[in-house]
């Protein structure tokens, strides 16, 4: 059924990965950025990873192995966080969506199959959880733009107003029960359906119809270098703790017992955060994991860069003793300037 809607993708120029699964270009890259900062842009994220936690327990266990507070959530409640190990590296960020007798959760594409052997590892044959993979049953879309909403009620739906970002409802769209949650899972206003695999390629028609421009994993990929959103094998790895990533909003300092925990409430304590990840607008192209130089001295690197119309930018961890936002540092053979960007916080030390 997502065959369906690739097919209906390709007619429309849709230029896929090595694969097949991912749809990279609509050919109209322009225009999908433009519908970003204007209009709505609609994005095919049918290969992320869509797992399922059900059972009496699903709250208590996800609570135990990721950083934000799950127990306490209610059914249509969400919000993202991390799954780090037990010295508190990060493995993934993930959304969580709350339901009356479960926990979805959206994972990076590459992190589908680790997550699915991660969790069930630490699934007990005392606990009520049962793990499932969903990915074969749905296709998550992406309405990104601050006309997503005006886009979701050409289709008549009832949008709830100011609801924060992982929070979500379903109702019926091309006859189906389509879930929306709040948040594009990038910086930019928008929201995220969770849609019944038969009903993708309609629904993708209905809103294209409705003019949400289509867009590809090309520009979801420059979007989230410009906005900060980190991602596993770049940002997010053995190297790096969600501090240092940005991803504060993520982690509950209040909850209990959970695993990476202890690094996590130490790091946060004894003000232990040695390095930050930031935006870098450089001058010149370079090389993902290129060192990032200042006054001779290593500081930091480069984990991602992408070619934009002002010239390229990345992401680079930087040591905080080096600074951060208005630094100049050298990246290779050129130089960069570290700038905020608007997907991650860092507070500030006191």
């Amino acid at each position: 059924m997502i065959q369906t809607l690739h097919d209906i993708q390709t007619s429309t120029g849709a230029v896929f990965d090595d694969s097949g699964a991912v749809p990279l270009s609509f050919n109209n890259d322009a225009e999908a950025i433009a519908a970003t900062q204007t209009g709505a842009a609609l994005c095919d994220r049918s290969h992320w990873g869509l797992l399922k936690l059900s059972g009496e327990d699903r709250l208590t266990f996800l609570h135990n192995q990721s950083t934000n507070q799950i127990s306490a959530r209610e059914p249509g409640q969400g919000c993202d966080t991390v799954f780090v190990t037990s010295t508190a590296r990060t493995i993934d960020l993930a959304t969580a969506y709350m339901t009356e007798d479960a926990v979805l959760l959206l994972v990076s594409p590459n992190r589908r199959e680790y997550l699915l052997e991660w969790l069930d590892r630490y699934i007990f044959p005392m606990d009520r959880v049962k793990l499932q993979d969903l990915g074969d049953e749905f296709a998550p879309f992406s309405v990104i733009g601050p006309q997503s909403t005006q886009m979701l009620e050409k289709l008549g739906v009832a949008v709830r107003a100011n609801l924060p970002p992982g929070h979500h409802w379903v109702t019926e769209l091309g006859g189906a029960a389509v879930r929306i949650a709040a948040g594009s899972g990038l910086a930019t206003a928008g929201y995220t359906l969770i849609v019944p695999a038969e009903a993708a390629a309609p629904l993708w028609n209905s809103l294209t119809e409705a003019g949400a421009i289509p867009m590809g994993d090309r520009v979801w990929e420059r979007l989230r270098i410009e906005q900060g959103r980190p991602v596993p094998d770049r940002e997010l790895t053995e190297d790096y703790n969600p501090l240092e990533a940005g991803l504060w909003e993520t982690i509950s300092f209040e909850k209990g017992c959970y695993i990476g925990q202890e690094t996590i409430a130490r790091l946060n304590t004894y003000k232990g955060v040695k390095q930050r990840l930031w935006g870098i607008r450089l001058r010149e192209a370079a090389e993902p994991g290129t060192a990032i130089v200042l006054e001779g001295k290593k500081v930091g690197k480069l984990t991602s860069v992408i070619e934009t119309e002002a010239g390229p930018f990345g992401l680079a961890y930087v040591r905080t003793k080096a600074g951060g936002p208005g630094l100049t540092v050298e990246v290779g053979t050129t130089a960069g300037e570290i700038v905020e960007v608007p997907f991650l916080s860092h507070p500030q030390e006191s």
